[in-house]
């Protein structure tokens, strides 16, 4: 059989999604992989749609932020715990997280460019 076209599936990468709690926002090992582990990203929000996109970028593109640096433990995930960015996505998901924060799946698409529908958010529990 001609396997071209063919890749085999990564079952190490997961789920990507990310976690909103008080204490900031928390993107998974499966976005980092997904992404390429990418040192800099610009986080794109669009209200109207209740939509987030993780753009991979260069450290010189505006409103870049930094993303994935390799940690000695070798944890993959992501945190931010900027309390203006909690803000915006308590105003985002219309909930104070005081009582839980939410989950919000993520899906690649394209390379370097994932989706985060708040529509679709879970409460954690």
């Amino acid at each position: 059989m001609d396997l071209s076209g063919f890749s085999a599936f990564d079952f190490s990468e997961g789920v990507p999604y990310f976690s909103v709690t008080l204490n900031g926002l928390t993107f998974n090992k499966a976005v980092v992989l997904k992404l390429g582990s990418p040192a800099y990203v610009r986080l794109l929000i669009n209200e109207e749609s209740r939509q987030v996109v993780l753009q991979v970028c260069e450290g010189t593109t505006p409103k870049a932020t930094t993303f994935y640096k390799p940690k000695k433990n070798g944890v993959l995930s992501v945190r931010w715990s900027s309390q203006d960015l909690v803000a915006t996505f308590k105003r985002l998901l219309e909930n104070d997280f005081r009582e839980h924060g939410y989950r919000v799946d993520g899906e690649l698409i394209e390379d370097g460019l994932m989706l985060f529908d708040l529509n679709s958010a879970k409460p954690l529990v």
